[in-house]
């Protein structure tokens, strides 16, 4: 376990939620602000460190953001000022710069065009030039985010409309970006050329259109008619209006994050055309296949390994039960444990159910092994609910490089896989076994081995990585 600056208990053993990003325009304008809430708060599994809402009335642009979860940074009274047709939100965790306020978004700017707002899930992996290249120029950054440098190209850059600014701007954009964007009239989004990060976009019930980092999102919206936005597509949202243009000429080879799938979206969303439920039900009935072993029952680290559980249960005839508990809010208070309970670890976020695992055999599934620090006293306390045996099995293969897309996974040095061998592996952790699935059996339960990043697996980035910078490398001078 680890602590943010605000003393909030993580777990800093898996890949940590990017962002979420959710655009709405009404022709009406009745309660937008209040359907942005509702549209973040599905996507709150994206990001737990801040969130923030911009909305515009078709001249004037009012924000509000703050550090916290949704249902605490918004109210009836700080929603009650954000009156308009048009709105952005973000849900945030930190990828380029660190979690203090001045990186909260959306970024809101006046330009000699109008009010700017910009929200952004992804990562530049160009972001320390581009920065650069407006300090050169005698802009002045207030933020050490790489959405900040993007929301300051596009108010400084040339052309009639905010359509064909961004078109002029984002081919020097490199890496990951689903972004929506907030003009007095209107709201856009765009995906990147490679498709890193998910974007939807849907009818809403009563006119107008949103557009949202997940289904899950579009749905608890009511919209209809939901499609993804295409590597590359840049859409117009204007009240009832829609317009969908291929601004970027889409990558020869798409980059999907499999990670969407493995652990980040939730399980009623769907990506690429395909239920994240679905197919992680399919990731455990592949991982079943490479590596059975006899056992009583088979357990899921809560929550997203459930389905994959059921799926390695159903292909190998082993009974599925509950063998782990989650307080799922732990991971959400601000109050600092004592000393004692901190040394428990995981234990304040685990509990295991003895009757299901006494003088047992057990399986236990779990999406992601990072670091190692969880995983180990998790077997601990499957042995101490009395089970005989634990046997760890991964829907993932070993994750031994760092992520530049826009996931939070650390440096190579700190993931176990990278200078551990599976065997050692299993030691450190106390399994009786360990298995990852290989990276056929994931490209055959996602259905594809094309249009998909691998690259925290095998060290081979779609787009290359050598100028990406760590996470706070922009922090020296904005202290």
């Amino acid at each position: 376990m680890s602590q943010t600056t605000h003393g909030q208990i993580i777990d800093d053993d898996q890949p940590h939620d990017e962002c979420g990003v959710l655009g709405i325009s009404t022709p009406h304008g009745d309660g937008v602000a209040q359907m942005t809430f509702f549209g973040l708060f599905a996507l709150q599994h994206r990001g737990q460190e801040a969130a923030g809402i911009a909305v515009s009335d078709g001249q004037r642009a009012r924000l509000h953001k703050d550090e916290g979860l949704v249902a605490n940074v918004f109210t009836s009274d700080t929603l009650a000022p954000l009156v308009g047709y048009h709105a952005i939100g973000h849900t945030r965790y930190s990828t380029t710069g660190s979690n203090a306020q001045r990186n909260i978004q959306p970024f809101l700017v006046e330009t000699m065009h109008g009010p700017l707002a910009v929200a952004h899930n992804g990562n530049l992996t160009n972001a320390a030039d581009l920065r650069r290249e407006l300090l050169t120029r005698g802009f002045g950054l207030t933020a050490t985010s790489d959405t900040e440098v993007m929301a300051l190209m596009l108010a400084a850059s040339g052309g009639s409309t905010w359509e064909e600014r961004l078109e002029r701007t984002a081919p020097a954009w490199k890496g990951a970006f689903s972004m929506v964007i907030l003009a007095a009239d209107r709201v856009l989004a765009l995906r990147d050329p490679w498709g890193f990060r998910p974007l939807s976009v849907g009818r809403l019930p009563h006119g107008g259109h949103a557009v949202a980092s997940e289904t899950c999102a579009l749905s608890t919206l009511g919209c209809a008619e939901i499609t993804e936005v295409a590597p590359g597509e840049l859409i117009s949202l204007h009240g009832d209006e829609i317009t969908r243009v291929q601004a970027l000429a889409p990558a020869a080879t798409g980059a999907r994050c499999t990670f969407e799938f493995v652990y980040f979206s939730r399980p009623d969303s769907e990506w690429d055309g395909r239920s994240v439920h679905h197919v992680r039900q399919r990731l455990g009935a592949e991982l079943a296949v490479e590596s059975s072993v006899d056992a009583d029952v088979v357990v899921p680290v809560p929550d997203s390994s459930i389905p994959a559980a059921i799926g390695f249960s159903a292909a190998t005839g082993i009974p599925f039960n509950d063998g782990l508990i989650k307080n799922r809010y732990i991971g959400r208070t601000f109050i600092e444990p004592t000393q004692d309970l901190r040394d428990r670890g995981v234990a304040l976020k685990f509990n295991a159910l003895a009757e299901n695992l006494a003088g047992r055999r057990v399986v236990m599934i779990d999406d992601s092994l990072v670091r190692g620090t969880t995983a180990g006293p998790l077997v601990r306390l499957l042995r101490e609910a009395g089970a005989t045996e634990v046997h760890l099995r991964i829907t993932c293969p070993p994750i031994t490089h760092a992520c530049h897309f826009g996931v939070d996974m650390g440096h190579d040095g700190d993931l176990l896989a990278s200078r551990a061998t599976v065997d050692e592996m299993r030691a450190h952790i106390g399994a009786d076994s360990l298995h990852f699935l290989s990276l056929e059996g994931m490209a055959r339960a996602i259905g594809s081995d094309r249009d998909y990043c691998t690259g925290c697996f095998t060290g081979e980035y779609p787009v290359p990585v050598a100028i990406g910078q760590a996470k706070l490398s922009f922090e020296g001078v904005l202290a």
